[in-house]
């Protein structure tokens, strides 16, 4: 079983920055043609410039919460390249509040990137795949960000948790549904990342920050090109017999809900 991706397509949801970028570059490192798409442009194109040092990729600037727009790009990056071989629903929305204060707009937004993007994203992208032929055993993979917030719900982050954990639940879904056309689902789960998004929260609720990484057993948080390499062996012929996993890559931190203490 091989990781080399050469020729194979690839899209990246929020592909300019953090573990979004780092996939992308390892996807394009090992041979794969990549189209990575975000919100915006400026930090596209910079990342757009990155992986094209070390491979081939296309930039598509686009909220993931317009449901047209993304199947229109599922099926554009098909047609143009003649077969979609791997998916990676990346983007992410989270918004800060205790439930008091959490407006139903952050909810709803939180669920339309988190949730419901990746629904139109798997659906698009399976309808393509199951049309494809055999390759390697597989028609195509998707991969499903998810957090550890969405197999431990986290304090003033409920739309988040609970958006993440409805991802989880349909990846599984999916993953049934997609097998017979041979089509792997999997969901990973990252814990505390090395991120803006990371820097950002720490910025807004730094004794929580300090308390999430206390709580990781390995004592650090984790690199994107650590998740990177977690989700590239998702989507390649190495994990073939694969599907309807949801694999936590936090440096232990999943661990802590089955340890008393």
């Amino acid at each position: 079983m091989s990781q080399d991706l050469v020729g194979q397509v690839a899209i990246v949801t929020g592909g300019s920055d953090g573990i979004g970028l780092a996939t992308a570059k390892l996807l394009a490192r090992r041979g794969a043609r990549v189209v990575i798409c975000a919100r915006r442009p400026e930090k596209l194109e910079s990342a757009r410039a990155e992986i094209a040092a070390v491979g081939e990729v296309e930039a598509r600037q686009l909220d993931v919460s317009d449901t047209d727009a993304f199947i229109a790009l599922v099926e554009d990056v098909a047609a143009k390249y003649g077969r979609l071989d791997m998916m990676v629903n990346n983007a992410m929305s989270v918004h800060y509040a205790p439930i008091a204060q959490l407006k139903l707009d952050h909810w709803r937004k939180d669920f339309a990137v988190n949730a419901d993007a990746v629904f139109v994203g798997t659906k698009a992208a399976m309808k393509v795949m199951a049309g494809q032929p055999l390759h390697d055993r597989q028609r195509g993979a998707i991969v499903n960000i998810s957090s550890t917030c969405g197999i431990r719900a986290a304090a003033n982050m409920a739309s988040y948790s609970a958006s993440k954990a409805a991802l989880i639940h349909f990846t599984a879904a999916a993953a049934m549904e997609g097998a017979r056309d041979a089509i792997r689902v999997n969901a990973i789960i990252p814990g505390q990342v090395q991120t803006a998004a990371t820097e950002e929260f720490a910025s807004r609720a730094p004794d929580m920050a300090e308390r999430t990484a206390d709580a990781i057993p390995m004592g650090r948080g984790g690199e994107p090109e650590e998740l990177a390499e977690a989700i590239v062996f998702m989507l390649s012929n190495a994990a073939s017999y694969i599907t309807g996993a949801a694999l936590p890559v936090d440096g232990g931190k999943a661990v802590q809900l089955y340890m008393p203490g």
